[in-house]
């Protein structure tokens, strides 16, 4: 049975959150947590309600993340990964990506390259495939369409040349990776 792991808003904001626990060598409190997820996505996408509302609680709830300290209040709480966490950041980081243009695609090839580290050789050099993959089909449809349209006017085919620079420059940097 075919299933589709293109990451929705919701995944990025756990493989955000998951991810900045990874990185931290010591408990991170719910409030720093909440912040640096906010910031990072909002950096990247800009402000937008797809993502915000996904309480970081429930990473707590499911498993995820573990309270380490006996203060009062949740926002005082210093949070870590747990195993299940762990194992939940590494399955969101082979989530896949459509394309690399989009609000959202840009935002999942952030978080992929923030992290791509923290995974072991075999699955980072994987990913970077995907990507690359992912990148080669898109430039051939920007190409595509501007052989479709080469007569046409030069804000057009004009856009369309920077797109396809663009691509190949990012094809090549994800094929620099590689080696």
């Amino acid at each position: 049975m075919y299933s589709d792991r293109t990451l929705l808003p919701k995944e990025c904001l756990r493989l955000c959150a998951l991810g900045t626990l990874a990185l931290s060598d010591k408990p991170i409190s719910y409030a720093d947590l909440a912040n640096s997820v906010r910031h990072f996505t909002a950096h990247i996408m800009g402000p937008s309600l797809d993502m915000m509302g996904s309480s970081l609680q429930l990473l707590k709830l499911e498993g995820l993340v573990r309270e380490d300290c006996n203060s009062g209040s949740y926002s005082d709480a210093q949070l870590s990964l747990t195993k299940a966490g762990h194992d939940k950041f590494q399955e969101l980081m082979q989530g896949t990506l459509r394309d690399t243009s989009g609000e959202l695609s840009r935002l999942v090839m952030a978080l992929k390259m923030r992290f791509l580290h923290l995974l072991d050789d075999e699955t980072r050099r994987d990913q970077i495939e995907i990507l690359h993959d992912v990148c080669e089909l898109e430039l051939d449809r920007v190409l595509a369409l501007r052989e479709d349209h080469a007569n046409e006017a030069a804000p057009f085919t004009g856009w369309l040349d920077m797109e396809a620079r663009r691509l190949e420059q990012k094809r090549d940097w994800l094929k620099s990776l590689l080696v």
